[in-house]
């Protein structure tokens, strides 16, 4: 989704642009797929915090201009312990950028969600800009307006040769094409990708585990939320109300995975996973998506460390999505060139110095 976005303002900008992408759309082999995700302001670090006010502004624009409802508000539920790190952290941070927010102690937790199950001496944190993105129609109208301004999407056309110079020349399975910048955001194979380009990115593939209870929906007034302790799991549960599903809980969790077996299920959850997930109501499907992080699960933004007019974007899944509309922007400033928008010093290559020197 960011790669398309970077297409998007680039085409904007009236750059002649082509998109080259491996598998036919839409397709299910990255993280973006699927119907509903989650949006929100509520994050422990204040960049992304306020990169989501222009996020929301872009995903309002593209909304508008295709005259296609993109977005839902229904609240995002933080629960957690009262001392939880985490919550008090986020809670800071909303509150120093202004974001209408309600904190629900437990009794008043219990009121307002009297349906869930919670913990004792558990409390809520409401982030009430939070909501569900409609995933697919988001995909399809950006895919529409990149073509409308004039760029080329070409699907099912798989990159097999990158060779960096003033201009770049990258081949694929059908042909060859020459360009003054190159902007590589290719997910689990970007390292496929740069490997010969004499660099390679700490990129973690793994295969997190989804389900779909069915226990709640929008209609039922019910937010997104996300459960920050542990006493259910080692790692964060999250769900949203979407159309796809009556209910949608996910773990985010997942065993290494091989991005090119993503339909081997040895390549995700375990059964401990599984497990987790079942403590919720029996689930209806299971489904997998992949997931390529960082180990400190910020993004890559940056050029290349030799080649600077090869892009590189990476690292985006979990949070990725919702604030694509940004990093697309910020893609799009590299390759032109342009006085970044927002401090990158958390998005560099030299974030990871052993790693970039090394194959260099």
């Amino acid at each position: 989704m960011a790669g398309c976005f970077t297409v998007y303002h680039l085409a904007k900008h009236r750059k002649r642009v082509l998109v080259l992408e491996q598998f036919f759309l839409p397709h299910s082999q990255g993280s973006s797929h699927g119907q509903s995700w989650i949006i929100r302001r509520a994050y422990l670090e204040d960049f992304y915090t306020e990169m989501m006010v222009e996020s929301y502004q872009i995903w309002a624009q593209l909304q508008h201009e295709a005259g296609t409802q993109l977005y839902r508000q229904t609240g995002l539920l933080l629960l957690g312990m009262k001392e939880n790190p985490e919550l008090k952290t986020i809670q800071a941070t909303l509150s120093r950028h202004g974001v209408e927010r309600q904190y629900l102690p437990s009794e008043e937790l219990k009121q307002c969600f009297s349906n869930i199950q919670l913990a004792r001496g558990e409390v809520g944190l409401l982030d009430k800009s939070g909501g569900v993105l409609y995933a697919d129609k988001a995909l399809r109208v950006l895919q529409d307006a990149i073509q409308q301004l004039g760029g080329i999407v070409h699907d099912g056309e798989k990159v097999t040769e990158i060779k960096p110079g003033l201009l770049v020349v990258v081949k694929t399975t059908s042909s060859s094409y020459q360009a003054r910048s190159l902007i590589i955001t290719a997910g689990p194979w970007t390292n496929r990708l740069l490997h010969p380009l004499g660099v390679e990115l700490p990129l973690q593939v793994r295969g997190a585990g989804k389900k779909a209870p069915g226990s709640y929906s929008v209609s039922q007034a019910f937010p997104c939320f996300l459960g920050l302790d542990f006493s259910l799991a080692p790692h964060h549960i999250y769900g949203l109300p979407p159309r796809e599903y009556p209910g949608l809980v996910c773990y985010h969790h997942g065993n290494n995975a091989d991005h090119e077996e993503r339909d081997c299920p040895e390549a995700f959850a375990d059964i401990q996973d599984i497990h987790i997930l079942r403590r919720f109501p029996e689930p209806a499907i299971m489904e997998h998506c992949m997931y390529t992080n960082t180990p400190d699960e910020h993004f890559t933004l940056d050029q290349h460390p030799k080649y600077e007019n090869i892009i590189i974007g990476a690292g985006f899944s979990e949070h990725g999505f919702k604030l694509s509309p940004v990093v697309g922007k910020i893609l799009y400033e590299l390759s032109m060139k342009l006085a970044p928008s927002y401090d990158s010093t958390p998005f560099r290559i030299s974030c990871f110095p052993s790693l970039a020197k090394a194959h260099l």
